[in-house]
């Protein structure tokens, strides 16, 4: 499974991001279906700056060198484990488009209908690889688009589209602008948490997983709100519900609403997966 993160400190701050290589038990699997690694940042003046490579993290040290100290005020990084699209910059999350950063994991198919209903749209253009997930995002695009640039509500009507449309077996999703950051997880199949560290902290940030390091001397004591595919240290990490919309704003309240409180109407077991897209779900089986 992809691995999504994402930090969000309302001003700038300098993070350190170290996007690491997979497990053990995966590392023949990864070398067959090569992973990219991305990070995307809003800076101080508010314009966004995204690096990625269509290779594991821990074959490319120059990449985390150059990521190290990128300053910013909202981080997304991911971890991919190519399914759809073969490892190519284009297939390489995170992407950007009209000035907004977006990461997703998880597996939506029917994309000749998501095809359809972007030339529908208009937003087809928006699609340069071969990923679900580049579609997932222009299709939530042009739906903010249409409900006067409202992201929330874009990404709402979005993704209520794809969970009557399209098969489903998971679609997480993180987006940011230079201010805000949103993050949905839909349905239960894959895990989305909250950490609130809005009220400060003690000692330095460091937060560690399996497969992504964040941390930063300059986090200690400053207010952030973080998500991330895992708990990333003993901190009180909180698991978004299924079909739950979370909102940080610019000032770092946390707004959380249900949007999708149905399953999918035409939802993908693990046992629909081809074998290579089932073992990249859930690497760790």
């Amino acid at each position: 499974m992809c691995r999504l993160f994402a930090l969000h400190a309302g001003r700038p701050v300098t993070a350190t991001f170290w996007l690491l290589d997979a497990p053990d038990s995966l590392t023949a699997q990864s070398k067959r279906n090569p992973d990219g690694t991305g990070l995307g940042v809003f800076g101080a003046d508010g314009d966004p700056v995204v690096l990625k490579q269509p290779i594991a993290a821990w074959r490319d040290l120059a990449f985390a060198t150059e990521t190290r100290e990128m300053s910013g005020t909202t981080f997304i990084a991911h971890v991919r484990y190519a399914t759809t699209g073969p490892a190519a910059e284009a297939n390489t999350h995170p992407f950007l488009q009209n000035g907004r950063i977006f990461a997703h994991n998880g597996v939506v198919e029917g994309l000749e209908i998501l095809d359809a209903r972007l030339a529908e749209l208009g937003a087809a253009e928006w699609v340069r690889g071969d990923t679900d997930s580049e579609r997932v995002f222009a299709l939530i695009t042009a739906s903010i688009r249409s409900h006067g640039d409202d992201v929330g509500m874009g990404l709402a009507e979005a993704l209520r589209w794809l969970r009557e449309n399209v098969p489903i077996y998971a679609v997480n999703v993180l987006l940011a602008t230079a201010t805000d950051l949103w993050a949905l997880r839909y349905p239960d199949t894959h895990e989305l948490y909250l950490l609130d560290r809005t009220a400060g902290g003690h000692g330095e940030f460091s937060m560690h997983s399996a497969r992504i390091k964040a941390g930063s001397s300059h986090l200690h004591d400053a207010p952030s709100v973080v998500f991330a595919s895992e708990p990333m240290d003993d901190g009180p990490w909180q698991l978004l519900n299924p079909g739950e919309l979370v909102h940080v704003g610019a000032d770092l309240k946390i707004t959380r609403r249900m949007v999708l409180p149905d399953p999918p109407l035409h939802p993908l077991k693990r046992s629909d997966l081809d074998p290579v897209t089932a073992v990249a779900q859930h690497p760790t089986s």
